[in-house]
């Protein structure tokens, strides 16, 4: 077993030399391709932070003072409750609610997110209006809702939700497009790069099955070799992503507050999250383009 193990590292990092440039254009490749579609999912987490407070239809947001007595909320909610003309659905967001999603808005902006705490953070009532109100109805009872006692701020969803859900699309579509298209073309490096590989071996295959090597036994060498390749640019994709991630989180700090940018700034574990994913697909696709090289190719 260990002497198996041992035989197929060997024709593995044999295999590596004797291909260096062609190795080299697979694992860059790969990385490259990579390395866009963990961005695209880490922009589409981003683009979904600035959508975090308009889920489920909600076009309106009233904000209550963060001090605010129950008695002195209920006038709030009595009023909103009193619009069932205009208003289908309403959902009151406590502080831990408001809490959670300020992490989500801000954790791009540690400076304004530690100034959050229970005691400040004001909390907020969700909208849904019915299908029949128009905006400029949600204009007039935003500006009636707005003289109510101990109502912080109103805020309507307008044209911002249409305009983020298209350029989400937009970005996410032609960026994974793009990843895909170089992850194929990393397959066909590795697979071209294996090909090369087992052609330069023929004469040695042929004298390996005459002596009894079964095609599976003569077949693992490659294979691993494939799957390292697309580990390593797997891994140098991870690399890359955390370096533009922190990159990106520190220079958003210096965007004006409220900007809304530091909602695209993502969690450190949605970014792991990423990486792992990333150094899956990587595996599989190295695996892929030498399993098939490798099967297509044996018989030399």
């Amino acid at each position: 077993m260990l002497s198996r193990l041992g035989y197929t590292l060997r024709e593995t990092r044999a295999s590596f030399r004797r291909n260096v440039t062609l190795t080299v254009a697979a694992i860059i490749t790969s990385s490259v391709s990579l390395l866009i579609f963990g961005l695209t999912l880490l922009m589409q987490q981003g683009f979904d932070n600035l959508l975090t407070q308009w889920e489920g239809d909600v076009e309106m947001l009233v904000y209550v003072n963060p001090d605010v007595s129950d008695e002195q909320r209920a006038v709030v909610a009595n009023a909103l409750d009193g619009q069932d003309q205009l208003i289908e659905q309403v959902t009151y967001c406590d502080t831990t609610c408001s809490l959670d999603e300020a992490e989500r808005l801000f954790s791009g902006d540690r400076s304004t997110l530690d100034l959050i705490t229970p005691e400040n953070v004001p909390t907020h009532y969700k909208v849904v209006p019915t299908e029949v109100t128009d905006v400029q109805t949600l204009r007039l009872l935003r500006d009636s809702l707005s003289d109510l006692p101990n109502v912080y701020n109103i805020v309507l969803a307008d044209d911002t939700i249409d305009l983020i859900a298209k350029l989400k699309g937009f970005v996410g579509l032609y960026t994974l497009l793009l990843s895909v298209a170089l992850l194929l073309a990393a397959i066909l490096l590795i697979w071209n790069t294996i090909r090369t590989a087992i052609f330069a071996r023929r004469r040695e295959i042929e004298v390996m099955k005459l002596v009894g090597a079964t095609d599976w036994f003569i077949r693992i060498p490659f294979m691993l070799e494939g799957l390292i390749q697309g580990l390593i640019g797997s891994l140098g994709a991870c690399g890359a992503l955390w370096l533009i991630n922190n990159r990106w989180t520190v220079g958003v700090e210096d965007f004006p507050q409220f900007s809304g940018f530091a909602a695209l700034v993502v969690d450190v574990g949605k970014v792991w999250q990423t990486s792992l994913w990333l150094v899956l697909l990587g595996m599989l696709a190295g695996a892929i383009g030498s399993g098939i090289a490798a099967s297509r190719f044996l018989d030399v």
